[in-house]
């Protein structure tokens, strides 16, 4: 069995005040195993909660990042957020591009929801997640 070591980070952000009023609220947990997979590589699950929107998406930026400089596996599961909007993509789109320049690092993505997956693929960033 895995052991896993788990660190949880939560902010509140404003909501934006529009009609359709949003609460913020973004938090993820962070989860390193103590094994590695099956290429020898450490993995790290960041399970992220909530909205991932522009007064939250620094929040996993700031997760992820430094794990990126250590290498190994990433992986973002995004099976609990409720709203994803441009910023939100385009953290997840920063960290892969950065994950990809590092070079010791591969960051996948997990547990996408149906509005997740069709968010990539009408900006055509499916491809760039797949690999």
């Amino acid at each position: 069995m895995t052991q896993r070591g788990r660190q949880q980070v939560s902010t509140l952000a404003k909501g934006d005040g529009g009609a359709m009023a949003r609460d913020g609220s973004f938090h993820c947990e962070l989860e390193k195993s103590k094994d590695e997979d099956e290429n020898g590589n450490q993995v790290t699950t960041i399970k992220c909660h909530g909205e991932l929107v522009s007064n939250t998406a620094g929040e996993l930026k700031e997760v992820v990042r430094p794990l990126i400089l250590l290498g190994g596996r990433i992986i973002i599961d995004l099976g609990d957020v409720k709203h994803l909007d441009s910023a939100g993509l385009g953290a997840l789109v920063g960290l892969k591009t950065s994950a990809i320049n590092q070079g010791l690092c591969t960051l996948e993505l997990a547990n996408m929801t149906p509005g997740v997956l069709e968010l990539l693929r009408i900006t055509h960033l499916t491809q760039m997640f797949s690999s």
